[in-house]
């Protein structure tokens, strides 16, 4: 008896969103979930190093100031054990913007920011 393999079908990408503002939480999942981008979140750094042992994303969207620490703090250790992760970090502070890019990140966009810019970014990080 042969074995019939199931022809794979497009699988949407997982992101990973870190953030503990519901509201932007919110507005993420409306703009990712209308991208046909699958989402999880978590509201803290212990819970998304939890998420990462058990799957990888496609990519991270990294609030600045969490609960428990910086995200700016997080992008190395991210880049270092998932390397193929991208990262979109996100502050209300354009004074972290350089660090966060020095540390990995691949985006960082200023509170609030351009939907326009936002559609782009995802466009161009995980097309």
């Amino acid at each position: 008896m042969s074995k019939t393999t199931k022809p794979k079908s497009k699988v949407s990408k997982k992101i990973l969103v870190v953030e503990d503002e519901g509201q932007i939480g919110l507005v993420l999942d409306m703009i990712l979930q209308e991208r046909k981008f699958e989402m999880d979140y978590v509201n803290n750094l212990l819970s998304a190093d939890e998420y990462l042992q058990k799957q990888e994303p496609s990519a991270i969207i990294l609030d600045n100031k969490l609960p428990d620490g910086f995200g700016v703090d997080f992008i190395p250790y991210i880049k270092k054990k998932y390397p193929s992760v991208k990262i979109i970090m996100i502050s209300g502070f354009a004074s972290v913007r350089d660090v966060a890019l020095e540390n990995g990140a691949d985006m960082f966009f200023e509170k609030p920011f351009s939907l326009d810019e936002f559609h782009e970014a995802i466009n161009r990080l995980l097309a």
